[in-house]
């Protein structure tokens, strides 16, 4: 009988986790995505929790419309003068950053079948730095880089 307890409060901890909408990237089936998804970190900057999501190949930190963003397998970006490397202690990704008209930011990796993209809501942008990107390298760097930005 002590393990029902255990089990009520399981149930209840997971209850109170949110869940995030999160399109489905077209590639999202993408075998590669896996090993990405399953070393993603549990936390961003620090203090955004990551949530559940509602689509295969997704990820997401924060809540409701303060929720970073990952999906696996989106299209694949072409040359940018966009791109940018960023460089951390757990690797080296290239990124095309695109900045949105409502202050969200769009970072997708470049040279790398499936792309990943990442999107942080300006609510987000203004309270925690971009450079948290540096913390997915080590998940997203699992998928070969083929090209460079340079």
């Amino acid at each position: 009988m002590a393990g029902i307890p255990a089990l009520v409060l399981v149930a209840l901890a997971g209850a109170c986790t949110p869940t995030i909408a999160v399109d489905a990237a077209p590639d999202a089936a993408n075998p590669a995505c896996a090993p990405v998804m399953l070393a993603l970190p549990p936390t961003l900057a620090g203090d955004l929790e990551k949530a559940r999501t509602t689509s295969q190949a997704t990820a997401a930190w924060g809540t409701g419309g303060a929720a970073v963003t990952l999906r696996c397998g989106v299209e694949l970006p072409g040359p940018s003068a966009d791109c940018q490397q960023v460089e951390s202690a757990k690797g080296t990704v290239d990124w095309i950053v695109q900045a949105g008209d409502d202050g969200t930011w769009r970072f997708t990796t470049y040279g790398r079948d499936p792309a990943v993209e990442v999107t942080i809501p300006g609510t987000v942008r203004e309270t925690h730095s971009s450079s948290f990107v540096a913390d997915l390298a080590q998940a997203v760097g699992l998928v070969e880089a083929t090209k460079t930005c340079t």
